[in-house]
């Protein structure tokens, strides 16, 4: 009985390690080629040729074509602001207006005094040529004519002190209307009416800052300075700039490139001009600025998630006619936006994955989940 039950117990024992090795017999050899009715749902695309722009990204800041600080060229008093804080205005527009009385009386002081000298030198010039006359006829003496002659001289100097006096107190009258000197809006204003204002004094009366035309600064690292450099001479490279929560771009030039590069950051500055006629970009704001260099033709082009990093670098999965995907290394030239221009391993017209990579494996049969249509 005992024995009975030891061989009974040995036949069940062989019979489980017979049906465990034919099953590890049969996950072992079971692969993409043994099982063709196992598919995986992916979603594609295409590989196209397109032109792709040559342009490269950084963040820049704004800066006002010109800033000018008013500042008053006389003392004086304050009259009257003819302006609005944050205004624009209109190069010539009437700004300030200053005490202008004791400048008028300086004006009529010099005027009278201009009046005066040359009412002088007239009479002066008529002795002279009076003694002149005495003189030929062997009247007057000869230090009496060379005397008169001098005194009509030193008053014709005497006149013309005068009207340049007269000029320049008319100058310092005409800075009692202090006008602008550029297009531009203005700031915040630091004085106000029946203060007194000094010359060249501190605060100024207002800043100007010009943003029709705007510049934007921006810095590259210094590897593309050639590049740059290279493609500027051959003509404007274009330039877009986008305002931080903005989506449409202002399109301006490249106009400066700094004679010099920051050895604190490996970079240089370059700066861009735009026109600016709706006053999108403002002074000191900050926007994401694309330089476009060239356009490079036929270029082969796939969306970007169809590439993915392998251990020897990118690879893109790629759908055969018979719906069946190999693994293929790539060359990524560059990244523009959603897509990556792609240098060899894939070729236009082709059909590659652009999700469902991680479930792949070498020639196994997909199921397209979406259409083929270009990226």
């Amino acid at each position: 009985m005992h024995r009975a039950m030891k061989a009974s117990c040995a036949r069940v024992a062989l019979a489980v390690v017979s049906l465990a090795t034919a099953l590890l017999t049969g996950c072992a050899t079971k692969t993409a080629q043994t099982a063709p009715s196992f598919t995986v749902p992916v979603t594609v695309a295409q590989a196209v040729e397109k032109t792709v722009p040559i342009e490269l990204t950084a963040i820049g800041s704004a800066d006002a074509y010109s800033n000018v600080s008013i500042k008053a060229q006389v003392n004086a008093i304050l009259e009257q602001v003819h302006i609005q804080e944050g205004q624009f205005v209109q190069k010539g527009d009437l700004l300030f207006t200053l005490d202008a009385r004791p400048f008028e009386a300086a004006l009529a002081q010099a005027q009278a005094n201009l009046a005066r000298d040359k009412a002088q030198a007239e009479l002066d010039d008529v002795q002279a040529k009076r003694y002149a006359a005495l003189y030929k006829a062997g009247v007057a003496a000869k230090e009496q004519l060379d005397q008169m002659q001098a005194n009509a001289d030193a008053q014709q100097a005497a006149v013309r002190a005068d009207e340049a006096a007269v000029e320049s107190a008319r100058l310092q009258l005409s800075y009692c209307k202090i006008y602008a000197p550029t297009s531009g809006r203005t700031g915040a204003l630091q004085v106000y009416p029946g203060n007194i204002v000094k010359q060249n004094d501190v605060p100024v009366l207002i800043v100007i800052n010009q943003v029709t035309p705007i510049y934007i600064d921006f810095s590259i690292p210094e590897q593309y300075l050639g590049a740059v450099d290279t493609f500027m001479k051959r003509g404007r490279l274009a330039v877009e700039a986008t305002p931080y929560g903005d989506t449409k771009p202002e399109t301006g030039y490249l106009t400066f490139i700094d004679n010099n590069v920051d050895t604190t950051t490996g970079t240089i500055k370059l700066k861009a001009t735009f026109e600016n006629a709706d006053h999108r970009l403002w002074p000191g704001q900050f926007s994401t600025v694309l330089l476009r260099l060239a356009e490079d033709e036929n270029a082969t082009v796939v969306p970007s998630q169809a590439v993915q990093t392998g251990q020897n670098g990118d690879i893109i999965w790629v759908v055969k006619t018979d719906k069946t995907v190999e693994q293929r290394s790539v060359k990524v030239g560059r990244t523009v936006g959603a897509e990556s221009v792609i240098l060899t391993g894939v070729r236009p017209g082709e059909t590659v994955v652009t999700d469902g990579q991680l479930r792949l494996i070498p020639n196994m049969r997909v199921q397209i989940t979406t259409p083929v249509s270009p990226s």
